[in-house]
């Protein structure tokens, strides 16, 4: 990957994580391009994601920081490795934005992803009539296709990826809202309830009747990295683009907000049993 490529995800998390050890260590950049025999500017571009480093670098710094723990070492290497790595997405060039594009690849490096949705069915239980539909009425006709076949591709990692899960909080006012012919709703329902049988998804429905704060909480996405220690990270969705919250206290705040919601909702079984009632409403 040429420098002027970047930054990207990746190197942008690894800048970051140089940077925290830096500071924890109590070092200046100075003090990096000494030990590296570098100038100043190197460090900065590689804290801010937008160059590489060296193996031998980083194990220079990562001596330099005061890093023994070779777990923690192995997998910043691993991700020095990973900034490099060319993802299917990255040859779609402008048909898919900068945004989604870190977007999958967070959601690829994940290991557990815990996302609450309460206006719209999460993306990745969502079947091809009732994406095209929300697609359609949302963006121009040139990008339906590509989103769709993006979406549908970021299923297979449900399939293909033994080690990813993936647990829902869906408010079940999003379960009332599905666009379509009645066919399409029963459709999507039932395709609810089919993935949530899978070993490694876990899906609960927030009823009307759960007991929680009066504040509005907005949809967001939990992303626990692969790799020790874990590395998580916090994904608001916007209108047009999304925020990736990096900060320990703003994931622990949405850690617990996430608690309190597996707790208010019905149980993954209860869940399913809601699903299919409502399909039987429907008159399937």
């Amino acid at each position: 990957m040429a420098q002027s490529d970047m930054p990207t995800m990746r190197s942008r998390r690894l800048g970051n994580e140089l940077k925290r050890l830096r500071l924890a260590a109590g070092l200046k950049v100075q003090d990096a391009a000494t030990k590296l025999m570098c100038g100043q500017p190197k460090i900065s571009q590689i804290e801010t994601g937008r160059r590489g480093i060296r193996p031998l670098d980083l194990s220079i710094l990562m001596e330099l920081y005061g890093v023994e723990d070779r777990t923690h070492i192995a997998n910043i290497k691993r991700l020095a490795k990973e900034i490099h790595k060319v993802d299917w997405w990255s040859s779609q060039g402008p048909i898919l934005d900068d945004s989604l594009k870190d977007y999958l690849t967070l959601e690829s490096d994940s290991e557990l992803v815990c996302e609450y949705s309460f206006a719209v069915i999460p993306g990745m239980f969502q079947t091809e009539a009732y994406m095209r539909q929300m697609f359609t009425e949302g963006h121009p006709p040139e990008k339906v296709e590509p989103l769709v076949a993006t979406r549908l591709k970021r299923q297979e990692l449900l399939n293909e990826q033994p080690d990813f899960r993936v647990r829902a909080v869906i408010d079940v006012t999003a379960l009332h809202r599905i666009r379509g012919t009645e066919a399409q709703v029963r459709e999507q329902l039932a395709h609810l309830v089919d993935v949530g049988r899978k070993a490694n998804v876990n899906i609960q429905i927030l009823p009307l009747r759960a007991q929680l704060p009066a504040d509005q909480y907005p949809p967001f996405t939990i992303h626990s990295l692969r790799g020790e220690p874990p590395v998580q990270f916090v994904w608001l969705e916007h209108l047009t683009s999304g925020t990736l919250l990096e900060q320990r206290s703003d994931v622990q705040s949405y850690r617990r907000l996430w608690d309190d919601f597996t707790a208010a909702a019905l149980s993954p079984s209860e869940s399913r049993r809601y699903i299919r009632d409502l399909i039987k409403d429907s008159g399937a």
